[in-house]
């Protein structure tokens, strides 16, 4: 061996970030969870209607008019849909309930929380822990 010494930090030349990585990957299954959902939502009209979105046909049962945004919170995070509006029919999905905010998974992870004695204020923690928003503690207690 020659007189130069020998550099101990040599296996350390790449470092991740754990943390950076996780959240990049929830952005990412974030971004796909609500592309996704505004997806079935715009295939759910176009079926009301009987044609695409400007198609033209004869067999046509109404036409859109625009959309409304609204919020729904998933195990991946809070998500914005674009929810088709009808002029005739009323737009109603099977894909969530009406008046609905929180996924049912959520839910059921609330009610758990609860029932297993975890105090109000402490499952609000927790759900902007996991999910990034917080539960009212009045919600928990409904």
């Amino acid at each position: 061996m020659t007189g130069k010494k020998k550099d101990g930090n040599m296996g350390q030349v790449i470092q991740i970030d754990d943390a950076r990585i996780r959240d990049h990957l929830g952005e990412i299954v974030r971004g796909t969870v609500e592309g996704t959902l505004n997806t079935m939502l715009d295939a759910e009209a176009d079926r009301l209607c009987g044609a695409e979105r400007y198609e033209r046909t004869g067999g046509r049962k109404d036409t859109r008019a625009g959309a409304y945004e609204r919020s729904l919170h998933t195990k991946a995070g809070e998500v914005k849909l674009k929810v088709p509006k009808l002029r005739q029919q009323t737009f109603e999905t099977a894909i969530i309930e009406r008046y609905r905010r929180r996924e049912s998974s959520v839910e059921e992870a609330l009610v758990e929380m609860y029932l297993a004695g975890v105090s109000v204020r402490r499952v609000e923690d927790i759900t902007e822990a996991l999910w990034g928003t917080r539960v009212s503690p009045g919600t928990v207690s409904t």
